[in-house]
């Protein structure tokens, strides 16, 4: 009798990545931010200051608006492209074809973006970056628990969080120098390519056979996407804690900008936004990579979760009480150092809790729902509190408290030291 021996994208990963794997993939990975943050940060609150005259809008409901579209998207892509991609049997194996495709689009869809004329525009183009955007992300963040062993994932995942931040600062930085959204745009499309083909073409993806792939159902493919917390505590606890926590960071950073013109008053704020954003790089870069090594090396993750939650909480109060320019450079420095460790501890943390190696895409994406959702929420929560229940200070100490229940409910997980 022959045995079948299943699709080695299946196999639990016991040999180390290289340095040249774990540097393509965190190239890719920083490429997709670029794309994301650049307007995130710049280029879409500076079209809403153009568009809203007119419009019926403010300025930051426009952006709340357009960006809580572009997150709704965003929340349901993610999970469903990571399911696409664990049930890809191509001959370049089930990732790398929807890294290129995701990349792609997305290019395309920050040219379309940038030639918006309006609200609606803006909108359908803001939605369609964060579709493809995310079919690449799915993918990128699915190949660590297909390739990494457990006890090496802390470590890549901060190389991960390093590649995130500086593309978070690179398309700061582009889209504040380019001179303009159209340029803007421009360049951050042609990193998001560039980005992902050291990757593509150099390294081989694990290919799933055909003979591994379940039996395709309508019913069974969208059952797959409720994880259920009463079978799957760990992860359902796991995935409050990353939401709760991604929640007071987006409150931060959704109308930092406007906290910059119309609370402190800073001449140039587009300026200000950058070199915040430089500030809270640096402290970032220097513990995202130091954190995931250690907690490899003790062999635990939820310490470094919680007092990585308890540095942001205090970082967001500082700015609630201590609303000057030193303020906020001070608290965009500690609130690096937290979401520096975070950031590395807790993507190792999901990868030790998913259930089953056929399902780790679109089990990532279910859990990258808690990056997504908070782009949601964000704007629901922050809008009205900033126009109507105390404004800015206001708004950053729910956002610290947000933060300090994340960090508790992290003691919940049982599974993983």
């Amino acid at each position: 009798m022959t045995t079948v021996r299943p699709s080695a994208a299946l196999a639990e990963p016991v040999e180390p990545v290289g340095r040249g794997w774990t540097a393509a993939l965190s190239l890719a990975n920083g490429a997709i931010w670029v794309g994301w943050f650049g307007p995130l940060q710049i280029l879409l609150a500076s079209q809403a200051k153009d568009f809203a005259p007119g419009s019926g809008m403010s300025k930051e409901t426009m952006l709340a608006w357009v960006t809580g579209a572009g997150a709704v998207v965003s929340l349901l892509a993610n999970p469903v492209f990571g399911a696409l991609s664990d049930r890809t049997t191509a001959r370049p194996g089930r990732r790398t074809p929807w890294i290129v495709a995701g990349a792609g689009g997305g290019a395309l869809a920050l040219l379309l973006l940038a030639r918006a004329g309006g609200v609606w525009s803006m909108a359908v183009g803001w939605c369609l970056v964060q579709l493809t955007l995310n079919a690449a992300f799915a993918a990128v963040t699915a190949a660590v628990p297909d390739r990494v062993p457990r006890l090496q994932r802390g470590a890549v995942g901060g190389w991960l969080g390093a590649a995130q931040i500086l593309g978070v600062v690179g398309g700061t930085g582009l889209a504040t120098v380019a001179g303009g959204a159209g340029a803007g745009y421009a360049v951050c499309a042609g990193c998001a390519v560039a980005g992902v083909l050291p990757y593509v073409l150099r390294y081989d993806d694990l290919r799933l056979l055909p003979e591994d792939r379940p039996p395709w159902s309508w019913r069974s493919f969208l059952a797959g996407f409720w994880l259920s917390p009463r079978r799957h505590p760990d992860l359902g606890w796991a995935w409050l804690t990353r939401f709760l926590i991604n929640l007071s960071n987006s409150l931060v950073l959704l109308y930092l900008l406007y906290y910059l013109r119309d609370r402190l008053h800073r001449p140039d704020p587009e300026q200000g936004v950058l070199v915040l954003t430089a500030v809270n790089g640096l402290t970032l870069m220097a513990t995202v990579v130091a954190g995931g090594v250690w907690s490899d090396r003790v062999g635990r993750r939820k310490p470094f979760v919680v007092w990585s939650g308890v540095l942001m909480a205090v970082a967001t109060a500082a700015l609630a009480g201590w609303q000057t320019w030193p303020g906020a450079i001070v608290a965009a420095a500690v609130l690096g150092v937290g979401f520096g460790v975070f950031t590395s501890v807790d993507f190792a943390l999901m990868t030790d809790v998913l259930p089953k190696a056929l399902d780790r895409g679109k089990d990532l994406g279910v859990i990258n729902v808690a990056n997504a959702l908070p782009q949601v929420a964000a704007p629901a929560l922050a809008a009205p509190v900033v126009t109507y229940l105390g404004g800015y200070r206001v708004l950053y100490l729910v956002s610290a408290v947000i933060g300090l229940a994340g960090a508790a409910l992290v003691g919940r997980i049982r599974r993983v030291e």
